[in-house]
């Protein structure tokens, strides 16, 4: 039985180490042809970077490819869509599930529908020129906020469902209004599920590619998905160069993964079990 177990145990570790190193290779691909030069990385193979190593490919993408100023706008639209949609989600989770009215239930199923229903951009553009909002950074923020919210309130009303009304009752008995309850009691007991949500809508927000190409027209508003795609057009021949410009696109994505990950798993299997 032990041996039984212990094979089991190789055989399935063995499966998740293939199944890691077969994801890595694209990343190791892109690591080596950013450090090699332009000769070197039209081959695009796995060859280990020769010694000098170009390290100018990084400054010359920097500055030709406007990244400093992507960069920024990348975090504007991140940062501002995760503090929108953590504060929103986390209000409208706490109202929707201690408020259990047959209008609420329709209201929660509303909003988790866009968790599966697909974007109209048509639609969406016309919306976006009613409201003044196209080729903005404000709109930009809203739209990626209004993307995330389905799924955050998904994951905080079910771990608001998990906190007892007896600490709302006890409040109340204290003199405690419902907003003082939220702020006070109910929004620091969310900081697991919180994690995940932050976690989350900042690496979607970040990755996001159609969006800001349908509603952004200047480029001096595009995130860095947009710089990529505009540097490639312009260096396709350069695979230095090409790899390096996605190799610091990706840095911010990859650490605040890294950092974050423990709270993903932790914040879905916490918030999900009730709804």
């Amino acid at each position: 039985m032990r041996i039984k177990k212990t094979l089991q145990n190789i055989f399935s570790n063995g499966i998740a180490w293939v199944i890691t190193i077969i994801s890595l290779i694209p990343l190791v691909l892109i690591l080596f042809n950013a450090l090699k030069t332009s000769k070197a990385a039209s081959d695009m193979n796995l060859k280990l970077p020769t010694f000098p190593i170009p390290v100018e490919n990084f400054s010359t993408v920097i500055e030709r490819g406007k990244l400093a100023t992507s960069f920024i706008n990348s975090c504007v639209y991140s940062i501002g869509s995760v503090i929108l949609c953590a504060i929103l989600a986390a209000a409208a989770s706490y109202v929707l599930c201690r408020n259990k009215t047959k209008l609420n239930r329709i209201i929660y199923m509303f909003i988790i529908l866009g968790i599966t229903m697909p974007i109209n951009y048509v639609a969406l553009m016309k919306v976006m020129s009613a409201l003044h909002l196209m080729n903005s950074m404000l709109g930009i923020v809203l739209l990626y906020t209004a993307m995330q919210l389905p799924f955050s309130v998904f994951l905080l009303h079910g771990f608001v469902a998990r906190i007892p009304v007896e600490l709302d009752e006890a409040a109340v008995i204290d003199g405690c209004s419902p907003i003082r309850i939220f702020i006070y009691i109910i929004f620091p007991l969310l900081k697991p599920a919180l994690a995940t949500v932050v976690v989350l809508t900042f690496l979607n927000t970040w990755n996001e590619f159609v969006s800001p190409l349908y509603f952004l027209s200047s480029s001096s508003k595009w995130p860095m998905t947009l710089s990529v795609y505009n540097f490639f057009g312009m260096y396709f021949k350069d695979w230095n160069l090409v790899c390096s410009d996605i190799m610091l696109t990706s840095l911010p994505v990859i650490v605040v993964y890294l950092l974050g990950q423990k709270y993903i798993v932790s914040g879905m299997t916490a918030g999900a079990v009730k709804g």
